[in-house]
């Protein structure tokens, strides 16, 4: 029984000692629990400063002193780093209720489950600067340093060995110092602790090689190359390739594109080099049977140069490819290198007789008197045409007066026609002494015959034998191969 009484008091010795441990181990939580509800849990960071254990006070205390070693780290678009330090720019916290707002955020009540916990809360660390020491530190980056920047480059069109080719812009690395600026001061004013820059904050080129600018050039440069032109010239190929094309094309200095107009006439000065038959020198078959070497005179092709410049840059324009003639000032009686053909009127004046072919046939020859070569008044020479036919005539000179039935005039007012005044005698050596003004008299029933068929534009082919010196004025204005100026 005194046993049974001896336990029941050690149980109820044990019992009030355990009550009250666990009432200290209470009171003791609850005043830990009471000191967490002012101060940070231990181990808290903020932006990495440790202000575990500080009341508001000195947590802003702590971060304020912490201010001076305050780094904003800059990534530029390459990835770079960039710094700004806190000393450098005057800086100071100011405080804005977020480390209120995290010690509220605190549950003191759970305090032993955070206090071997270490925890580092990002929050807003809003700073203020000097604004002078801020534009300073800003300018002196090193991407503002102009060692170190590259500015844009615009897109440009280049010409290559296979035409022309845009060049894409470059993007550089100049830097915008404004909105860097800008971006830097809302960074450090927020306290931030880095700040990346993006594509907006750097210098673009003007022109891409997507702008319209570009494009149109492109497509104007295209449209040019598509112009081909072939040349509709009778046994010849000639043509304005895109590779020539490519050589009349110019870029100017404000991007656009034009022709090169002297390129161009360049280009037809070659091309009538090439075709202009008028006045030269040929070889020619005669009804002898021999080959002469006969020029001057006014027969032939001559391409119009300024004309077909302009048309050159017309058909350029038009963007089309174009068959076409060369644009003529004068074109002879048929197409080809050999120009004239076998219809012609051929006359010796050597042996004083004339022939007339028509599609190689010969229709009439006939002995005939020329100009008298004692007077000076020879007859041209040279490759000719008929200009125009007229029956009956009146031939005029100076000091004459003559009445025809025809008239064939191809050089200047020399002509083929009858003259009845010869009483039908001619060739021989009578136009030595005796010959005409210049003209080709010949017998009636042969000019009648040969004026029926004749065609205005006929070639006429006129030479001597033996050397000559022309000085007649009809012999310069026809150009006559023969031609000398008087003494």
């Amino acid at each position: 029984m005194r046993e049974k009484r001896r336990r029941k008091r050690q149980r109820r010795i044990f019992l009030g000692s355990m009550f009250g441990t666990l009432a200290v181990l209470a009171v003791a939580y609850c005043g830990v629990a009471i000191y967490f509800n002012s101060h940070f849990f231990f181990r808290t960071k903020v932006n990495g400063w440790k202000i575990g254990g500080m009341d508001m006070e000195a947590a802003e205390e702590k971060l304020d002193k912490s201010v001076e070693e305050y780094l904003l780290t800059i990534y530029d678009r390459d990835g770079e780093k960039h710094h700004i330090y806190g000393e450098d720019i005057g800086c100071k916290y100011v405080p804005d209720g977020s480390l209120e707002k995290l010690l509220e955020e605190q549950k003191p009540l759970l305090w032993i489950a955070e206090v071997f916990r270490s925890k580092d809360h990002e929050a807003p660390m809003p700073l203020d600067f000097q604004e002078g020491m801020m534009q300073e530190a800003v300018a002196s980056l090193d991407f503002f340093q102009e060692e170190n920047v590259q500015d844009p480059q615009n897109a440009k069109i280049i010409r290559e060995e296979d035409g022309y080719h845009v060049e894409p812009e470059t993007e550089g690395n100049r830097l915008i110092q404004e909105n860097v600026l800008k971006k830097i001061k809302e960074a450090v004013l927020a306290g931030e602790s880095s700040l990346t820059l993006t594509d907006e904050d750097y210098a673009k080129a003007e022109i891409t090689q997507d702008s319209p600018q570009i494009a149109g050039v492109m497509e104007q440069i295209e449209k040019y190359q598509n112009a081909v032109i072939t040349y509709e010239i009778k046994d010849y190929e000639e043509s304005i390739g895109q590779d020539k094309i490519l050589e009349f094309i110019q870029l100017g200095e404000d991007g656009t594109v034009s022709l090169k107009e002297d390129e161009i006439s360049k280009y037809v000065q070659e091309l009538a080099s090439k075709y202009n038959t008028y006045a030269d020198i040929r070889s020619f078959r005669t009804s002898s049977g021999d080959t002469i070497q006969i020029g001057g005179g006014d027969y032939g092709w001559i391409v119009n140069k300024e004309a077909e410049a302009a048309q050159i840059k017309s058909d350029l324009e038009g963007g089309q490819p174009v068959s076409r003639e060369p644009v003529y000032s004068q074109r002879p009686y048929v197409a080809g290198k050999d120009d004239i053909g076998n219809t012609y009127i051929e006359i010796d004046y050597t042996k004083q007789h004339m022939w007339y072919y028509e599609n190689g046939a010969l229709v009439a020859d006939t002995d005939v008197v020329t100009g008298n070569i004692s007077r000076h008044n020879g007859s041209p020479d040279g490759v000719f045409k008929i200009v125009y036919k007229e029956s009956p005539a009146v031939l005029r000179g100076e000091d004459y007066e003559s009445d025809v039935t025809y008239f064939m005039p191809f050089a200047y007012n020399v002509g083929i026609h009858d003259a009845s005044w010869r009483n039908g005698r001619f060739g021989g050596d009578i136009y030595k002494s005796s010959g005409s003004h210049g003209c080709i008299n010949a017998p009636l029933e042969v000019v009648e015959k040969m004026f029926g068929k004749v065609e205005v534009g006929t070639p006429v082919v006129a030479y001597y034998r033996e050397k000559v010196e022309l000085t007649a004025e009809n012999a310069k204005i026809s150009n006559a191969f023969s031609y000398v100026e008087k003494e």
